[in-house]
């Protein structure tokens, strides 16, 4: 990767941390001679004016790289906007758990030298395009990094539906509902409801059912290059959630259609990252009983 020249900064809305963060990344970057983009929201939030600011059309045409100051959400709300302009992803957690933004908020600057120098490593994730087809149109159209999640609303009735992969019927499922769950989000909300944890590196697609009314529907795991379709057979107030920020209403007979997107999430990650020592300390794995 060509040492960047230019860096975005993207940051949570309404948080003094981030403010304080950011100034403090972005003042250092520039006395190491780099371009400094802070996002438009994101500049307007923290009420930072010193460097030029613009939206995400504009960071994908400029940026080298983009940093994401915040938690996962940040980062999912990032990716999804930069995956088409190929904008490689830093993640610098300040949230709570952060499995995807791996620097911690006071290791940020001492990293930003091995990042400068070329020396943080490049991970490609995968991202599915969905959308909903209503009366043979297309009526809403998203990506997702983590997770398309169709459930059954606020009503809480179940709702059932069809399940194709590439054509071939696979069951009919009543159930709260169901995550097609990429990878990067198998340790999301398909790691609650008992989905498998996939390595960001292969090529499968978790589709895991939410309170199935019957108990052999179980996780299982299909290939990247399947088209995945739910036909809605009935629901009261089914909706269907694209990482778990976008959401949009579904009702009968409508189609939900999945298919790995053309374009790929890069993260850049530092020298030493290991994913499984990453899922050591976010989920307690090995970790010692405490005494009495």
């Amino acid at each position: 990767m060509a040492l960047p020249r230019t860096i975005a900064l993207i940051g949570k809305y309404h948080s003094p941390e981030i403010a304080e963060s950011l100034r403090s990344l972005g003042q250092y970057l520039s006395e190491r001679g780099v371009s400094v983009l802070v996002e438009a929201d994101t500049a307007a939030n923290v009420g930072e004016s010193r460097w030029m600011t613009g939206d995400f059309q504009f960071i994908g045409a400029h940026a080298d790289l983009a940093i994401v100051l915040g938690g996962d959400g940040t980062m999912l709300n990032a990716a999804r906007h930069l995956a088409r302009y190929k904008v490689p992803l830093v993640g610098v957690n300040q949230g709570r758990l952060g499995f995807m933004t791996d620097i911690a908020r006071c290791d940020m600057l001492s990293c930003m030298e091995d990042l400068l120098d070329g020396r943080f490593v490049p991970e490609e994730r995968l991202i599915l395009d969905a959308e909903v087809i209503r009366d043979g149109k297309e009526v809403c159209a998203n990506q997702a990094l983590n997770d398309v999640v169709m459930d059954k609303g606020a009503i809480g009735r179940m709702i059932e539906f069809e399940l194709f992969i590439d054509g071939e019927f696979i069951y009919n499922l009543r159930a709260d509902g169901l995550i097609i769950s990429t990878p990067t989000g198998s340790t999301a909300y398909a790691l609650s409801a008992n989905g498998p944890i996939l390595h960001p590196t292969l090529g499968g697609i978790a589709l895991v059912p939410l309170c199935p009314h019957s108990l052999t529907n179980r996780p299982i795991t299909v290939s990247d290059r399947c088209e995945i379709e739910l036909r809605v057979i009935q629901s009261a107030d089914a909706r269907v959630h694209f990482d778990g920020q976008v959401a949009f209403d579904i009702r009968p007979d409508d189609c939900v259609r999945m298919r790995r997107s053309a374009y790929n999430v890069c993260f850049l990650h530092p020298p030493g990252y290991s994913y499984f020592a990453m899922l050591r300390q976010k989920l307690h794995w090995s970790k010692r009983p405490k005494g009495p």
